[in-house]
């Protein structure tokens, strides 16, 4: 029943695995899909990147679009997918009127990423100097966005359980319209633990992430300002490694080998970094999903000092790899603790594989996402009924972001 399946993935973004959790989040989803046999294209108006995935390698075919233009109409129309996923709900407020005229047949599902309206609601909080509260979330103006474009789709993929939580208590989301699919990893063979660094092999802590993302600047910043101090007045010689994507002026000026802390740029190969580093260091102060750079740690046998925001729907009930907490000096303690003393380091190390294998596997959650799906297409027509809200929205929101493209694509002939 799964075959014939022709799947359209609409990016933001080129997917750029090791630039950030969200580039390896879509390669997993994508092979996820190719593992069942669908035909998968992945279509996206941004600008090549250097660092974007080979598609053709993992047999995906690759379309560039273009913003506000009918020849889009022309292009998915001639495709005809079964499957329309979009990479985040900007794509599809862009192209989402485009695919229900098109394609009113396709499922249409969302790849949230993480709740971008919870991340930024969080953020002002922060920058306001206040404790952030759910009410933060009914005024922020992308959250009437983001839930909109949650409701027009058919499956909206949720990376975080607490975020699911939230959609449906805050929101009042029915449940039918969210699905938790966390990331999807490979099992740890005992062979890759084996042959991993040991903790005497190891050296320096380690902070990574990509400079775009706002809490990886504002954690790089509380760690040069606040903790990085104190964990060298512990270990005087420490070494902190700062390594991300697209590092601006004002973090390459942060760059202060005699304290210790290095501004490395991008990481060539994140996971040897991490693998190579005693502790990773994530002292993130809003945000929200799951994060990557904590995950990738479990995997590389790396145990890491992080805060609440930053563990958030991580561990589940299981003990974390290492310490949680938000005071700095705590902080800061527990990371020269992690440091010195083996015997905790691989107690952690091993609630981090531990984490991994009852978490994250991709067995634990492939068959059941593409049984959804399937299920999903058979009832179809009642799944829309059942969400009149969607069909409103659909409707409404969808007229208007569609006479705006068309005048958008009319402008653009005339000039």
């Amino acid at each position: 029943m799964m075959a014939n399946q022709r799947v359209l993935i609409i990016g933001f973004v080129w997917p750029e695995p090791n630039s950030s959790a969200a580039g390896g989040r879509m390669v997993q989803l994508i092979t996820v899909f190719k593992e069942q046999g669908f035909e998968v294209t992945f279509a996206s108006s941004a600008s090549d990147s250097d660092y974007s995935i080979d598609l053709e390698s993992l047999a995906v075919a690759k379309k560039s679009i273009a913003l506000n233009c009918s020849s889009f109409d022309v292009f998915v129309k001639e495709l005809n997918p079964t499957i329309v996923l979009f990479d985040r709900f900007m794509i599809e407020e862009q192209y989402g009127w485009r695919v229900a005229e098109n394609c009113p047949d396709a499922l249409r599902l969302l790849d949230t990423e993480d709740l971008h309206c919870l991340r930024l609601a969080r953020q002002k909080a922060f920058k306001e100097n206040r404790k952030f509260t759910t009410d933060d979330l009914l005024v922020e103006e992308v959250a009437k966005r983001e839930i909109a474009s949650i409701l027009r789709c058919d499956i909206s993929l949720m990376i975080s359980e607490f975020e699911m939580e939230l959609l449906k208590t805050v929101f009042k989301i029915d449940s039918q319209l969210v699905y938790y699919l966390p990331l999807l990893l490979d099992s740890i063979d005992d062979s890759t633990i084996q042959n991993l660094p040991s903790f005497q092999d190891r050296k320096n802590f380690v902070f990574i992430g990509n400079f775009l993302h706002e809490p990886n600047w504002n954690a790089v910043q509380y760690l040069k300002e606040t903790i990085w101090p104190l964990i060298r007045k512990k270990i005087p010689e420490a070494i902190l490694q700062i390594y991300g994507a697209y590092p601006s002026q004002k973090v390459l000026q942060l760059h202060k080998p005699g304290e210790g802390f290095c501004i490395m740029g991008r990481a060539n190969d994140a996971q040897e970094v991490v693998r190579n580093a005693r502790i990773v260091l994530a002292p993130l102060r809003f945000g929200a999903g799951i994060k990557g750079k904590l995950v990738e740690a479990m995997q590389c046998g790396t145990p890491s000092v992080t805060t609440t925001i930053g563990a958030e729907s991580m561990c589940g009930d299981l003990p974390w790899n290492g310490f949680i907490t938000d005071d700095a000096q705590v902080f800061a303690d527990k990371s020269v603790e992690l440091y010195l003393d083996e015997t905790l380091w691989l107690k952690a190390q091993e609630n981090g594989f531990r984490i991994v294998e009852k978490r994250y596997l991709k067995s634990l959650f492939a068959d059941g996402f593409l049984e959804h799906i399937l299920k999903t297409q058979t009832n179809f027509r009642q799944h829309r009924l059942d969400n009149f809200m969607g069909s409103l929205l659909q409707h409404h929101t969808l007229n208007s972001t569609k006479y705006m493209s068309r005048w958008i694509e009319a402008k653009n002939r005339k000039d």
